[in-house]
């Protein structure tokens, strides 16, 4: 199910054995998986970004409020 939230703070993923590469701060589209969320955003006009992240790690995130939810 697609959801929609706004990232307001410092949020991070990793790509492969990569560096942290933080999120950029705005609306994202939020889909969940049983053990996973995937995140996608625009980078820049015409630019889309994307990632998963385990369900806890965003749980985290969301608690610590630096990702909101949409009602």
């Amino acid at each position: 199910m697609t959801q929609y939230a706004t990232i307001k703070g410092l949020v991070t993923y990793t790509p492969g054995d990569g560096l942290p590469i933080p999120i950029p701060e705005g609306r994202i589209e939020v889909i969940e998986a049983p053990d996973s969320m995937t995140l996608g955003w625009e980078e820049a006009k015409g630019v889309v970004g994307s990632t998963a992240m385990p369900r806890t790690q965003f749980e985290e995130y969301v608690e610590a409020g630096k990702i909101v939810m949409e009602a």
